[in-house]
């Protein structure tokens, strides 16, 4: 039985989405890993350590769950820390296609791998840290779909970016 799972991504930055979708995990697995991918494909808005401190706030107190970084192939991280299962989000149809080509590669780079898709509350199913960002930018209240140090943090960075 396999007791530790990853949950893999840019998460730039955390919404509620993505902390759901690690309390959901946790209730299913042991462990879990929330792994900040270095992606050099893409620009965040926050940096690498910003990502990590808010997601270690948004974690605080859910015992088992780990935040940590990778480089490089997810699976080959998964390996390195003895996770049999990768956890991705579903938010809409739309993510199925991309995420299901993403984890039929993993599977080909690497059988012993499996990966498990989750859906997130109906109430965040259209979360994303893209559109999070933007509305940020225009002014939006964003309460609903992040913590408060994440608003202020986002709200802080856009401010900087003008």
């Amino acid at each position: 039985m396999c007791q530790i799972a990853i949950y893999p991504g840019t998460f730039d930055p955390v919404t509620n989405g993505h902390i759901d979708l690690i309390s959901r995990a946790h209730e299913i697995f042991t462990d879990v890993i929330v792994a900040v991918a270095h992606n050099p494909h893409k620009k965040p808005l926050f940096s690498f350590e910003e990502r990590m401190a808010m997601l270690k706030k948004a974690v605080a107190g859910m015992d088992g769950v780990t935040v940590t970084h990778f480089e490089g192939l997810v699976v080959d991280f998964a390996h390195k820390m003895k996770a049999k299962v990768l956890i991705r989000g579903l938010r809409m149809l739309s993510d199925f296609e991309y995420e299901f080509q993403m984890a039929l590669t993993n599977r080909k780079l690497s059988s012993d791998i499996e990966t498990i898709f989750l859906m997130p509350h109906e109430s965040y199913s259209y979360l994303s840290a893209k559109l999070i960002k933007e509305a940020g930018a225009l002014g939006a209240d964003l309460s609903s779909f992040v913590p408060e140090y994440v608003e202020q943090a986002l709200r802080k960075k856009l401010r900087a970016k003008k």
